[in-house]
């Protein structure tokens, strides 16, 4: 299985089942296909586990067609189970290495960090790329705590060869300035889940941060 290059990484797509304008989760990962986007990461935290696999079964198919990848929050089950391309971790989520030892040399994993210490274990451990959580404040994580911020994506990407995308609070707005702090890419929910015309405004991400 190959893996995403930099360049895939530049719009990662977070899908959500909550904040949205009318989308079923697969119309956004559709949409947002549309617009482009190569990663995008399905999240599901109150789904039964046979209907996750199925949405990401489905979802599979979708970024298939594309040549995009799918990653799979959390659920290591879920993510073997559908032969989905990735799965993504949190500090508390299963470990790097034993999502590795399950999944296999191929799978892509994802890990959320906020500090250069948390990114350095997470290279050591094999991880594929270090998502910096909490960029900007965001009404999708009310318990991020503490904020790396702009600060915290330039010396995440100081201190690993992995790619570094921000996560949190991003919009068409503030984009650049993830980009600019030396992350690789940037992951979007809300400002894509919630926008009227998905495709459109993935085209505009691209266009600003080129």
């Amino acid at each position: 299985m190959k893996k995403p290059t930099i360049n895939d990484y530049r719009l990662y797509f977070v899908t959500d089942p909550r904040l949205h304008r009318g989308y079923a989760v697969l119309e956004q990962v559709k949409l947002a296909l549309q617009g482009g986007v190569k990663i995008i990461q399905v999240r599901e935290k109150n789904l039964p586990p046979a209907d996750y696999l199925k949405l990401a079964a489905d979802a599979l198919k979708l970024t298939r067609a594309h040549g995009a990848f799918l990653i799979i929050n959390d659920s290591v089950e879920v993510a073997a189970a559908a032969g989905a391309d990735g799965i993504h971790l949190g500090q508390e989520d299963t470990s790097v290495a034993e999502a590795r030892k399950l999944l296999g040399q191929d799978i892509i994993i994802g890990v959320s960090v906020k500090t250069v210490e948390e990114a350095v274990r997470a290279e050591k451990d094999s991880a594929d790329y270090l998502a910096v959580s909490g960029v900007f404040p965001t009404s999708t994580k009310k318990d991020l705590g503490y904020y790396p911020g702009l600060d915290g994506v330039r010396q995440i990407r100081e201190n690993t060869r992995l790619p570094v995308i921000g996560i949190g609070g991003i919009s068409l707005c503030n984009c650049r300035s993830v980009i600019e702090s030396g992350a690789h890419g940037v992951a979007v929910v809300t400002a894509i889940t919630m926008s009227g015309d998905i495709p459109h405004t993935c085209r505009t991400f691209f266009e600003l941060m080129k």
